[in-house]
């Protein structure tokens, strides 16, 4: 197990605390590996085991406990009998029905510190927020980082160089359970198949109630593939109603919706930097691990381009950079990142192989005046820098402590 130090350097300020610590993400992405981290810290400060109540909501010995009322009469009776300050552990909350009645309610009756983890992003919406009005805090949890994948992979192949492991982790992804099965090739991919059927059933189909099955998975099917290229419902409707499919661009836009709730997809807003309005259309999307792309659609090598745009989106995200696509007039920046009103920007190519593409992607940044750190990141070994853009090999840019 991995200490995943990134998110627990964030969580560890709010250990203790009466906030309810709430971690989302996709399905596996390692939240209960989370959970155990944080029981380890508090067993370190002198908590005893004694003190934890632990429920995962998707093992079926805990099926009695899926409504608010069940759920509070167990945790209350149980409290009771420990006595003292109790730890409540809750993995994947959103299985019991009207969860967040009985969360405030521990909170406010109870002496207790509460952690819960849920995979979709509307965990937090709407009802939660009337409740619990500030009263928590919320961590995404992504699938491993290369740097992470790294510390897992080595061991199991000490060997191989940094370049073998980064092409192995842009076929593999990031999915922490990989480890277990020392990421051989055919148990990956069936593993991550049947993930990605998971999040399509559980988190999409079942939660969303979805009685098209079949056009959902054709949408998912049409995002995997374009991955990180402008996106448009019409285009898409017109390409589904050439494929007989009639289908009305806002029912595509819920669909994807859907996904990005269940932390399949991101979205990623295209910003006109002029004038600093987001544009509304021709937003891009990208995967959560492409991993699962790999499995599922294959075609990372040929699409690598687009897989280093992906992998380094998630990396921005886990330092947690709020990120667009930045536009100025004819110019597209592939990512504006900004985090406490810093900023840096980042394009990213495979390789700056002519000198067109070198013009292209260091002019890019022509007509951007302020003085944040510029770079443009590809798997070319030699440094490229000019004119004050930072040029960095692609794995030293993820394996960065910080980026100046």
């Amino acid at each position: 197990m991995i200490k995943r130090e990134l998110y627990m350097k964030r969580i560890r300020p709010f250990i203790g605390s009466d906030l309810i610590k709430v971690m989302t993400g996709i399905r596996r992405c390692g939240k209960s590996v989370m959970l155990e981290l944080i029981k380890e810290e508090l067993i370190e400060s002198g908590v005893k085991p004694a003190q934890f109540i632990s429920i995962n909501f998707e093992d079926l010995s805990f099926s009695h406990l899926q409504t608010a009322q069940s759920l509070h009469d167990e945790i209350t009776s149980r409290a009771k009998e420990i006595g003292g300050k109790v730890y409540l552990f809750f993995d994947e909350i959103q299985e019991v029905k009207d969860w967040e009645k009985c969360i405030n309610s521990f909170r406010v009756s109870l002496d207790c510190d509460i952690y819960i983890t849920g995979s979709n992003a509307k965990l937090l919406s709407g009802e939660l927020a009337t409740y619990l009005g500030g009263r928590y805090v919320e961590f995404v949890i992504y699938p491993f980082s290369f740097g992470e994948f790294i510390e897992l992979y080595h061991p199991i192949n000490p060997d191989v160089s940094i370049q073998q492991c980064f092409q192995k982790y842009l076929i593999t992804g990031g999915m922490p359970y990989l480890a277990n099965i020392r990421y051989a090739d055919d148990p990956s991919k069936q593993y991550l198949h049947d993930l990605f059927n998971s999040v399509q059933l559980k988190d999409i189909v079942k939660r969303n109630k979805i009685r098209d099955v079949d056009l959902l998975e054709r949408i998912i099917a049409y995002v995997i593939a374009n991955v990180g290229t402008p996106f448009s419902a019409n285009s898409l409707a017109k390409f589904l109603k050439s494929e007989q499919r009639t289908v009305a661009p806002e029912t595509i836009l819920n669909y994807i919706k859907y996904c990005c709730d269940a932390y399949l997809f991101y979205q990623v807003k295209r910003v006109d930097l002029q004038g600093k309005q987001i544009l509304s259309t021709n937003e891009k999307y990208y995967i959560a691990d492409h991993g699962i792309r790999e499995a599922v659609y294959g075609g990372n090598m040929r699409d690598i381009n687009l897989i280093l745009e992906n992998i380094v989106y998630l990396e921005l995200l886990r330092r947690g950079y709020k990120v667009t696509v930045g536009k100025k007039g004819e110019k597209e920046i592939d990512f504006v990142c900004d985090k406490h009103g810093e900023k840096i920007y980042v394009q990213v190519t495979y390789l700056l192989a002519s000198e067109d593409t070198i013009k292209r992607e260091f002019g890019a940044y022509d007509t951007i005046r302020d003085n944040f750190p510029k770079y443009v990141v590809s798997l070319d070994e030699f440094d490229m820098s000019r004119n004050g853009i930072k040029h960095q090999n692609i794995r030293d840019f993820l394996l960065a402590e910080e980026w100046i």
